[in-house]
């Protein structure tokens, strides 16, 4: 009878998410082990304080304070990096990665800022990297990406890529509540972070965005390339007016390409979305992405984007990867089909110009209660040729100011950006403007 081959796995980072991980894969072992045919040992952890106390027991002689030296342990087969960060993690990485190991991580930062270097040291080492959980939590969307859907291209990817974002915005609609106390409430839950700027000003779902542009076409598009806008200035007026127009509003990342021309396009952005839409229904922490194939059309991916149940069980489908390729072949593991690059090679591209990017908008004024204003605020959309579609006008605080909210045609962002610098230049003009996108994305 032949001996199983013992694969060994080290964490680095036992946060919430290492914790998840160390659970889950001590529950589940033995039921991985019969259907990989190996035998699994969590033989090394990092930590930054051993004194800590956690959720899960860990034999003290398992932890180490030093990342580096389980990345590069020669007895340890995989790596999970589970820091954070962009500093250590990618010393934890690398270091990994040039030992030929495979490297598995949930760090949709560490990927935004460093995956180039990255994927080049896995290929010259003849490492891997495996990021299922950087993206989406534990919905399988970049595995959809890279295998599901490889026969496809992408003109179109959009959606909710940040549970705490969709939380906030959930909330306030429901109890017609200001962003600050919802904001409150979603800290004392843990949906927010005691700094919530990465969240809610949508950098966390840029640096996502970059991840599925990278998969989806082959490149990679910075967060300071992209236009990226949070849900701070969002009120509960704003999902009235929306309401009232027949939409929801969501912080959505939105990555268009045109195959024709070859320009791309990535975006984050609060969006007014149709009440109907199928996106515009998902709630509370959830994600929902749709991907919009030329072959397969339309797929929609909905389930819990955060936490540490979801996380851990999508850093644990990479594992069960990663010793599936330790074990087909122990020296050579990279495989055509497996390999840590985009779905596809790229494909000359490059990012579209503002003018190129087409849209409506939804736009919301503070403005002085008095004869004209209307006059004045048309005059300066007119002459960037933007046309007004509809207008919602209301008292508002103090007195003596009005609401304005207008809907426009299709338009551009050149235009609608020397818009609004017009605009915030008019003295009727009291506060600055708020500017949301229309999604007209079918289904």
């Amino acid at each position: 009878m032949n001996t199983p081959m013992v694969i060994r796995i080290g964490i680095c980072g036992l946060g919430t998410v290492g914790q998840g991980v160390w659970k889950h894969l001590s529950r589940i072992r033995p039921e991985l082990e019969a259907r990989l045919g190996v035998k699994l040992e969590l033989t090394r952890a990092s930590v930054r304080d051993r004194r800590k106390k956690r959720s899960v027991t860990i034999p003290a002689g398992k932890l180490t304070t030093d990342s580096l030296a389980v990345a590069t342990d020669p007895n340890i087969d995989i790596v999970c990096e589970l820091i954070g960060g962009t500093t250590v993690a990618r010393d934890v990485t690398l270091g990994a990665l040039a030992c030929g190991k495979v490297v598995v991580s949930a760090n949709k930062a560490l990927i935004c800022k460093h995956g180039a270097e990255i994927f080049e040291t896995a290929r010259r080492h003849g490492g891997h990297f495996l990021f299922e959980a950087s993206v989406a939590g534990g919905i399988p969307l970049i595995k959809a990406l890279r295998e599901g859907l490889v026969a496809n291209r992408f003109p179109l990817i959009y959606g909710i890529l940040n549970g705490t974002c969709n939380y906030i915005l959930t909330q306030m609609e429901e109890q017609d509540a200001p962003y600050s106390a919802i904001l409150g409430e979603a800290k004392q839950l843990g949906y927010a972070e005691a700094d919530e700027s990465l969240d809610v000003l949508g950098w966390d779902t840029a640096h996502k965005a970059s991840v599925l542009t990278f998969l989806a076409h082959g490149t990679w598009v910075k967060p300071e390339q992209m236009i990226v806008e949070g849900i701070d200035r969002i009120t509960p007026g704003d999902f009235k007016n929306a309401s009232a127009l027949g939409y929801g509003i969501k912080l959505l990342a939105v990555i268009t390409r045109d195959f024709t021309t070859g320009e791309l396009s990535v975006r984050v952005h609060p969006t007014l979305l149709p009440e109907s839409h199928v996106v515009a229904k998902v709630s509370g922490v959830f994600n929902a992405v749709s991907v919009q194939g030329d072959v397969a059309g339309t797929t929609l991916y909905i389930g819990r984007g955060a936490g540490q149940d979801a996380t851990a069980s999508a850093v644990i489908s990479d594992l069960v990867d990663a010793v599936s390729l330790l074990k087909n072949d122990r020296r050579a593991f990279i495989t055509a089909r497996k390999r840590p690059g985009p779905a596809r090679p790229a494909l000359a591209c490059r990012l579209a110009p503002p003018e190129h990017i087409r849209g409506r908008y939804y736009l919301r004024l503070t403005v002085s209660d008095e004869p004209g204003v209307l006059a004045k605020i048309a005059t300066a959309l007119a002459a960037q040729h933007v046309s007004i579609a509809s207008v919602i006008q209301s008292a508002q605080e103090p007195a003596g100011a009005a609401s304005l909210v207008l809907t426009t045609h299709q338009s551009d962002e050149r235009a609608i950006g020397t818009t609004l610098r017009r605009l915030s230049r008019l003295s009727c003009v009291l506060e600055k403007p708020l500017l949301l996108r229309i999604g007209d994305f079918s289904e």
